[in-house]
């Protein structure tokens, strides 16, 4: 078969439509414009799928529900979301997706490839939307626009999510119960109450959660705890070291010196001892880690 390789980093393609495509990602060449607005655009077809936004054109339906939407492969991809159908298999572990980006944005989680660089700071992504948009954090741009209420978005999925709380329009259904929910995360998060789904493990003590703030939370009072015991630690190492030199200074009639320099170095290690969960105080650090150690055991 014939290959046709990229004049600028001389990756083969197999069509010369391909090549030519690929190379104006290197060139920014934009040759197609947008007949309402002027935006230009390196690809045919993302021009006249951009046009379709200016005239509300949706011509391919899901044959399910009846859903209309104004590209093909768009249709394909919800009417998987009826029948379950995941055509894409990773080939590092044979985990199956619905749509072919999210199959080759999963391989590379395997692979570690980054192929998206930001061309104002020069970090890598491994998905061209996340470099899209740290680009725009550089310059401030948001393009995505409530068609509502005209606030801005740099993120296209912020607008949308935004634009339903306009509309009340609610995609996501729990399959348990028919709840709807105008976001996919709190329709997977509802899922997980019905089936005692909880996906999160605590790192330190293997408990369950449902969502993973709630897990990194319990996680980072396990941390503070830990902080403390240490520190509990060293007070008592520094208490046993100051009594033997209390002993040894009396042995010595150096006693009121030592315990002089003793006391200064004790009290720069004195913080407040207060419970960061309820606020309430404590005369020693023993009594704080007790009091924590209660807490946790509540959550």
């Amino acid at each position: 078969m014939k290959s046709y390789s990229c004049k600028h980093c001389k990756k083969s393609l197999s069509n010369l439509s391909h090549c030519k495509q690929h190379e104006r990602t290197h060139t920014g060449e934009k040759s197609y414009t947008c007949k309402h607005c002027q935006k230009s655009f390196n690809q045919l077809a993302h021009c006249k799928r951009h046009e379709k936004t200016h005239t509300g054109e949706k011509p391919y339906t899901c044959k399910h529900c009846n859903k209309s939407f104004d590209q093909l492969a768009s249709c394909r991809q919800h009417e998987r979301t009826h029948t379950g159908e995941k055509p894409y298999t990773c080939k590092h572990c044979k985990k199956s997706f619905n749509q072919l980006a999210h199959c080759k944005q999963h391989e590379r989680t395997h692979t570690g490839e980054k192929p998206y660089t930001c061309k104002h700071c020069n970090k890598s992504f491994n998905q061209l939307a996340n470099c899209r948009q740290n680009e725009r954090t550089h310059i401030g741009e948001k393009p995505y626009t409530c068609k509502h209420c005209k606030k801005s978005f740099n993120q296209l999925a912020l607008c949308k999510e935004h634009e339903r709380t306009h509309t009340g329009e609610k995609p996501y259904t729990c399959k348990h119960c028919n709840k709807s929910f105008n976001q996919l995360g709190n329709c997977q998060r509802h899922e997980r109450m019905h089936t005692d789904g909880k996906p999160y493990t605590c790192k330190y003590c293997k408990k369950l959660f449902t969502q993973s703030c709630n897990c990194r939370e319990h996680e980072e009072r396990h941390a503070r705890v830990s902080s403390l015991k240490q520190k509990q630690h060293d007070h008592c190492c520094l208490k046993s070291r100051r009594d033997h030199q209390e002993q040894a200074a009396t042995l010595s009639g150096k006693k009121s010196c030592v315990l002089s320099s003793l006391t200064e170095e004790n009290s720069s290690q004195v913080e407040s001892l207060t419970c960061w969960i309820c606020l309430k105080e404590f005369s020693s650090e023993a009594c704080v880690i007790q009091h924590i150690d209660e807490h946790m055991r509540l959550t």
